[in-house]
C-alpha cells in the first residue's frame, strides 16, 4: 500500500524536474532504471516488514495461549499495576464498581447511574466528575472486575494499515481465569450478562412507536415491564390525563392504545393508585408466611442449578480436548507437507474438523446455560433476600422491591389481577374500584 503512494509521488516530482536522492540504496529517481529499483527496493522492505510482524504477532499469541496478559491501566477503573506485575484492587473504586452491578441487577438503567454517580460527586478514572454511560457500560462487560482476562478482543488487519479490527470469530480469544483478584464474584458478573442480553433482545410491543421492533430499556416504573394485558398479553404502559386542570395516572394496554379495537377489545384502563394498592395486598398477604415462601424460593434456585442431563464434559475438559486435536491437527498438516501428499491426510483432517466443531457448538452452549443459570440464581436469591429481610408489618411499595419480588402482573379485568413472584408463585387479587 505505501509502494504505490511512494511511486505516485516520486512520478509528479519528476514531472517537474525534481530529483529524490535514496542515498542508501544510491537511487536518482530521474534516471532510467530509479523506478524499477525503488519498487524492488519498496517490496523487500515491506516484505521483511510483514516477516518482522508476523513473529511479533505470533510471539504475542504464544504468550496469550500460555496465559500472560498484558493489561492497560491508563483507562481501567478500580485497579492499579500492582507489585507482582498483576492488577491490585483500588477499595474506595472498588466499593463504586459493587454499587454498579449492585443497583444494574436491582433494575437502574445507565443513565439511572450514571446521574447517581454524579450526584454523589463520585469521580471517575479520570479524576474527573462527569461520568458517561459507555463507562458504565464498559464497567458491566469488562471480565476483568470478576478476576478474569479476555485476551485479543481486537487485532491488527496488517502491518501496513494497522487498522485496529474488534474480533469477532476471525481468531481464536483466550481467557485467563483467576487470573487477578475480583471485585465481584462470578456469579453476579455473569447475572449481569445476562441481564444486559436481556435488555438488548427486548422487542417494542407497539411498532407504531418502533418501527424496527426494537424497544429501549425503561427502569424509572417497575410496572413497564411487568403489567400485561390477560386478552392480547402486550405490555401496559403509564399514561398521564389531563381533566379539569388536574392531572391524573393510568395504564393502558399498548395495543388498544396505538390501534384502538382492532386486536384488542376489551382490556380495561387502570388508575395508578388502586393498581399498586393491589399488588402491595398481593405481596403482603404471603408475607405472614414469609418463612415457607423463602423455602420453597431456595428449593426452585436448587432446581433451576441442577447440571443439565448427558453433560459428561465440563468446560475445561472441552478446552483440554480442542488443544489436544490442535496439536494433532499441526503434526497432520507437517506430515502431509513433507510427503507432499495432501489427500492421504484429508480423511483424519476432516474428522478432527467435525470434532472441533461439535466441541466448540457444545462449549457455547454450555457457556449460554451457565449465565442462564447464573441469572435466575441471582434473581431467585434477590427475591428470597427480599422476603427474608422484608419486615413483618405491611409493605409499603417501593419500586427496587417489586423489581425483586414481581415477575409480572396480568391484568384479568378492571377488578382482578394475578401476580407472579419471582419463582413461579401465583398470587390472584382483587382490586378496589374509586
Amino acid at each position: 500500500m505505501l509502494l504505490p503512494c511512494c511511486l505516485n509521488y516520486v512520478r509528479i516530482l519528476k514531472e517537474r524536474g525534481i530529483a529524490v536522492i535514496f542515498e542508501k540504496e544510491n537511487i536518482n529517481t530521474l534516471e532510467s532504471d530509479s523506478e524499477l529499483l525503488i519498487t524492488m527496493m519498496g517490496a523487500f522492505a515491506q516484505a521483511e516488514s510483514e516477516s518482522i510482524s508476523a513473529n511479533v504477532r505470533w510471539g504475542m499469541r504464544q504468550a496469550m495461549h500460555e496465559g500472560k496478559a498484558t493489561i492497560q491501566y491508563k483507562k481501567l477503573y478500580a485497579y492499579e499495576r500492582g507489585a507482582d506485575d498483576k492488577p491490585k484492587i483500588i477499595p474506595e473504586q472498588a466499593e463504586v464498581v459493587k454499587r454498579i452491578y449492585r443497583e444494574f441487577l436491582a433494575g437502574a438503567s445507565l443513565r439511572m447511574i450514571k446521574d447517581g454517580l454524579e450526584a454523589d460527586g463520585i469521580l471517575n478514572v479520570s479524576g474527573g466528575k462527569d461520568w458517561s454511560i459507555t463507562a458504565v457500560r464498559s464497567i458491566l462487560a469488562s471480565e476483568k472486575y470478576c478476576g478474569d482476562v479476555l485476551l485479543q478482543k481486537t487485532f491488527r488487519s496488517d502491518c501496513i494499515s494497522r487498522k485496529t479490527i474488534r474480533n469477532t470469530g476471525q481468531l481464536p480469544m483466550y481467557l485467563v481465569q483467576n487470573h487477578h483478584e475480583a471485585i465481584v464474584d462470578r456469579r453476579t458478573f455473569d447475572a449481569a450478562q445476562a441481564e444486559v442480553a436481556r435488555r438488548n433482545a427486548a422487542r417494542s410491543p407497539s411498532k407504531k412507536c418502533a418501527p424496527t421492533g426494537l424497544t429501549s430499556y425503561a427502569s424509572k416504573y417497575a410496572l413497564t415491564e411487568r403489567l400485561v394485558c390477560g386478552e392480547c398479553d402486550t405490555l401496559y404502559r403509564r399514561c398521564t390525563w389531563a381533566r379539569n386542570d388536574e392531572k391524573h395516572i393510568v395504564w393502558r394496554c399498548v395495543s388498544r392504545l396505538d390501534y384502538g379495537k382492532k386486536y384488542c377489545h376489551d382490556s380495561p384502563t387502570l388508575d395508578e393508585e388502586p393498581l399498586k394498592q393491589a399488588i402491595m395486598a398481593a405481596i403482603n398477604s404471603v408475607m405472614s408466611e414469609k418463612g415457607d415462601l423463602v423455602r420453597q424460593i431456595a428449593s426452585v434456585m436448587e432446581r433451576e442449578l441442577i447440571p443439565l442431563p448427558g453433560e459428561s464434559m465440563s468446560l475445561a475438559d472441552i478446552d483440554r480436548r480442542l488443544q489436544t486435536l490442535e496439536q494433532q491437527t499441526q503434526e497432520l498438516v507437517m506430515q502431509a507437507a513433507q510427503e507432499n501428499d495432501a489427500q492421504k491426510y484429508a480423511p483424519q483432517l476432516k474428522t478432527i474438523m467435525d470434532e472441533v466443531s461439535a466441541l466448540r457448538k457444545r462449549r457455547t452452549f454450555l457457556e449460554e446455560q451457565r449465565r442462564n443459570n447464573a441469572a435466575a440464581s441471582q434473581r431467585i436469591e434477590s427475591a428470597a433476600s427480599a422476603m427474608e429481610h422484608g419486615q413483618a408489618e405491611k409493605l409499603e411499595w417501593d419500586e427496587t422491591l417489586i423489581r425483586q419480588l414481581v415477575d409480572t402482573v396480568k391484568v384479568i379485568s378492571a377488578e382482578k389481577i394475578i401476580v407472579y413472584l419471582r419463582g413461579g408463585f401465583e398470587i390472584e387479587q382483587e382490586m378496589s374500584l374509586r
